[in-house]
């Protein structure tokens, strides 16, 4: 391997948005070219990495190279490689504020660069000429706010074909929807395969002095909390007419999904097979967290019931990763941000047509969480327990009736389908709580003893 590759290498395991942590790595490949040579110069790197089980990921890594050593970039700092001109110090592009710039140059002008291609969207001001700030929180992509005006996305993982990020908010813009960030461009490279070209990035409208629904909602359970004496419906912090309007924002974006992406009814196939697959990920799941073992014949019987039932479904492209971190509040209204889908998931089945109820699910499984996170320090304590459960339901409810007034259905706790959503998700959840927190545990589980009773 290269020098630049082995500096990669060595840096990669890492990154938060690094993927592969704690897999064995058989080979490491990479390929770059100069998005712009000033000084500092940014360059631009695939970097493929290979697993001994034979699977692989490609990421890409923009570097900013500076001559001298760069003390305030110390902790962006990735490595250094030598040059016919002495060492080239390489830090991570995406925390050099210097090397910001040049995204949002080569998009006002749709450049096409090596194998990178720019496109503009035409809809509005991209601010040009402006460095970005990196975002620290995030897991598997790395974004930049440019002022208060735009947010550049920059994808990690690179797969082939459309990201339907990308896609949908495309979709999205043009059916006028209000609870969209809007989409400025996006940036897409060829594959070196010849197949599809992958997105890297997507620039959006920027939402500022926006709270996001996870903040809004846990403060909401902590003033229940406070108040000893009053129920959920009488705390000045209450959430649940939030909640509603919430369910009829995530209603009007399904609703213009399937006005304008492709629609079809489900076949007796498509029960069978998703019955299958939550029973699949159950018996998987059983080998990790052992406590699931008692609610394992109820949530297979709950999942076997999706074979057999009734329920009319109508195919279509969701959000796939729905949960109260994915909305934001303005002042005017409820944004939903994030319609990449779970990322760990092959970009082909984030793209494939579903149930809304599936994001339904997701949401409902968000207020569970909101609602019993901060009994994991008190697990024993009854009252508290009561009102987590209390704040759950009204706001369950809440999203459910606002879900269902906008959409022209009745969203029901009778639905098989439904329930079964959530039980799959809360299985998913265990097995990520066992993994990382498993303080945690205690979350889905509870919600499991009641979704595999039925109730």
């Amino acid at each position: 391997m290269s020098a630049l590759t082995d500096m990669l290498a060595d840096w990669m395991p890492g990154q938060r948005w690094f993927g592969g942590k704690g897999r064995e790595w058989a080979g490491v490949t990479e390929e770059g070219f100069f998005l712009d040579q000033s000084d500092p110069a940014l360059s631009v790197h695939r970097v493929r990495v290979e697993y001994t089980d034979g699977a692989s990921d490609t990421y890409l890594v923009p570097l900013s190279w500076r001559s001298a050593p760069a003390e305030e970039l110390s902790t962006a700092f990735v490595g250094a490689v030598s040059g016919s001109q002495g060492e080239n110090y390489a830090y991570d592009a995406m925390r050099d504020r210097d090397a910001t710039v040049p995204w949002l140059t080569h998009l006002v002008a749709a450049s096409t660069v090596g194998p990178m291609r720019f496109h503009p969207a035409g809809v509005a001001y991209i601010p040009e000429g402006l460095p970005g700030d990196v975002i620290s929180t995030e897991q598997s992509n790395t974004s930049l706010v440019y002022g208060e005006t735009a947010i550049l996305k920059l994808f990690r993982r690179l797969e082939p074909g459309l990201n339907p990020d990308v896609e949908i908010h495309d979709a999205l813009r043009q059916a006028e929807n209000q609870h969209i960030a809007g989409l400025l461009g996006y940036i897409e490279i060829d594959d070196p395969q010849g197949l599809e070209p992958a997105t890297v990035a997507m620039l959006q409208t920027f939402v500022p002095n926006a709270s996001d629904g996870w903040r809004l909602a846990t403060s909401s359970v902590r003033d229940l909390y406070a108040e000893a004496d009053l129920h959920a419906d009488e705390v000045g912090g209450d959430f649940a007419g939030e909640s509603e309007r919430l369910g009829e924002a995530t209603a009007s974006v399904h609703a213009d999904l399937a006005r304008v992406l492709p629609t079809e009814p489900a076949d007796r196939d498509w029960y069978a097979t998703v019955a299958g697959q939550m029973t699949a990920r159950l018996e998987a799941a059983l080998a990790v967290v052992p406590d699931l073992a008692e609610h394992a014949d109820g949530l297979r019987s709950l999942y076997a019931a999706v074979a057999d039932t009734t329920e009319p479904v109508v195919r279509q492209r969701v959000h796939g990763d729905l949960h109260l971190g994915q909305v934001l509040r303005t002042t005017t209204g409820w944004i939903v941000l994030d319609f990449e889908g779970e990322p760990a998931r092959p970009l082909a089945e984030r793209r494939e047509l579903d149930t809304p109820l599936r994001d339904v699910a997701g949401m409902l499984r968000s207020f569970d969480y909101a609602a019993r996170h901060m009994l994991v320090e008190q697990p024993d304590d009854p009252q508290r327990a009561y009102r987590a459960q209390e704040w759950a339901e009204r706001n369950r409810h809440a999203f459910c009736a606002g879900y269902s007034a906008a959409g022209g259905i009745t969203l029901s706790s009778d639905s098989a389908l439904l329930r079964a959503f959530e039980a799959d998700k809360a299985v998913y959840e265990c097995v990520y709580e066992a993994r990382n927190r498993p303080h945690w545990l205690m979350i889905p589980l509870s919600s499991l003893s009641r979704l595999a009773a039925g109730n």
